[in-house]
């Protein structure tokens, strides 16, 4: 589909169909690759490597990060590239974060594999459930130079209107990482690592299929010999900081929370947690997919001033994120029990009576939760790095370790409300940004006339 009448003359609502459909679905295949280690390990291997997989994931996100950092960060300026005709700086911007990708993947896969140890028992892992989790972080740690890149590829994809491609690559990567976990795990019987393995297996074959495309040239974007300067890649990392933050400070987050519930509740409050994880996971990425598919088209028409265009396509946006939030938190406060079984069948007493009162109290959060997020992927969209970036950290890391700190003595109970107050404070953040952000779309808008 030709990328300039797509962003620029398309009406926003087909726009938005075309854009955010398909990305929402990608994101929600792209997801399951955490959602089905979960489903097979809790079913499969038990509570303990379940507790295990939820103590290693929050460094395995980290492990991604850094790669989805450059991707992200990159896409936003090669849309705005496009959008003022500049071409070539786009390719090589293209090319050179593809390059990045791969080298800062060997650095931080190697700083994980070796420094895993340390950092599980540093949480409090101790025996078997240390063991479980470090061979599951050592194979993504392994893998990382191979598969990180899929991060980025996906978002180029998206800016040279590949939609479809995105999403079905997506979908791809999902039903070879299930076939090939069932296999591992409940036919050849393998342990937790043959979970990661699979998955990293998965994203191997994406990562190839996905590249493809712009190696032959097919497509707007093509590699070209890199260029690289100082101030190419510190904008970069600028653009792409606001994710980055939102995913470290997120695990940062994680890992703390792991901390107290093992001390609060020991791996039973774990698993509980990694089953509310899991449920935000499906819900926020979700939402995550739908608003950065619509970021090339906001970036493209912030590029060529279009401020009028860029309204009309967020109120798509907030309005269908508004709306599956309210639609999430019904479905968790009416359905605690079913949400926990899918993941840990066989869970006990304990258990279950821990997640009948947490899920109810964590899904408030969506009653607010999709204004920050849905804030955050518009100024990053519009170059607004530092408002986003705000946002990132206070959403994924500050507001949570104050309100952890304040609740403290509350115990397990404290824990559960963290996520709602989070939520709530985040959104009157996100509201007052929106309103100050409202003076420079008018100014663009009057620029354009004048």
């Amino acid at each position: 589909m030709n990328t300039r009448f797509l962003f620029t003359h398309m009406p926003p609502g087909r726009l938005f169909l075309i854009t955010a459909g398909p990305g929402a679905v990608g994101m929600l295949a792209s997801v399951l690759f955490y959602m089905v280690d979960g489903i097979f390990i809790g079913r499969y291997l038990g509570e303990t490597a379940f507790a295990a997989l939820n103590l290693a994931l929050p460094f395995v996100i980290i492990n991604f990060s850094l790669s989805d950092l450059i991707g992200v960060g990159s896409s936003v300026p090669i849309a705005i590239k496009l959008g003022e005709k500049k071409n070539h700086t786009a390719n090589n911007i293209f090319t050179c974060s593809c390059v990045l990708t791969f080298l800062t993947s060997i650095g931080v896969g190697a700083l994980l594999y070796f420094g895993g140890p340390y950092l599980l028992s540093l949480l409090g892992a101790k025996g078997e459930l240390h063991a479980l989790a470090l061979s599951y972080l050592r194979v993504y740690a392994l893998t990382a130079p191979v598969t990180t890149i899929v991060f980025g590829a996906d978002s180029y994809l998206r800016i040279c209107g590949q939609i479809r491609t995105s999403m079905f690559l997506n979908i791809g990567m999902a039903v070879i990482s299930f076939v090939l976990e069932f296999l591992f795990l409940a036919v050849f019987g393998w342990g937790i690592w043959a979970a990661a393995f699979a998955s990293s297996l998965a994203m191997m074959a994406g990562a190839a299929v996905s590249l493809y495309p712009f190696w032959r040239g097919y497509l707007q974007l093509k590699f070209c010999r890199p260029s690289f300067s100082a101030a190419m890649i510190a904008n970069i990392f600028v653009c792409g900081c606001p994710i980055f933050l939102n995913n470290v400070s997120g695990r940062l987050t994680s890992i703390m929370m792991n901390f107290l519930l093992l001390r609060f509740g020991g791996t039973t409050a774990v698993s509980v947690y990694g089953v509310l994880m899991y449920a935000d996971s499906f819900i926020t990425e979700f939402l995550y997919g739908m608003c950065d598919a619509l970021q090339p088209a906001v970036g493209y028409n912030w590029g060529a001033g279009n401020s009028r265009r860029i309204s009309q396509i967020e109120r798509y946006c907030y309005g269908t994120a508004a709306g599956v939030s309210l639609i999430s938190a019904a479905v968790m406060i009416l359905f605690p029990l079913k949400i926990t079984q899918f993941f840990v069948p066989d869970g006990d007493s304990r258990l279950l009576t821990l997640a009948a009162a947490a899920v109810p109290i964590f899904a408030v959060a969506y009653l607010a939760r999709w204004v920050s997020l849905a804030t955050e992927s518009y100024m990053t969209a519009v170059g607004k790095y530092l408002q986003a970036s705000v946002i990132s950290v206070v959403t994924a890391f500050a507001a949570p370790a104050l309100i952890l700190i304040v609740l403290f003595p509350l115990g397990l109970d404290g824990l559960w409300l963290n996520y709602p107050l989070t939520a709530i404070v985040c959104a009157v953040l996100s509201v007052i940004i929106i309103k100050r952000f409202s003076k420079d779309l008018l100014a663009k808008a009057k620029q354009k006339h004048t």
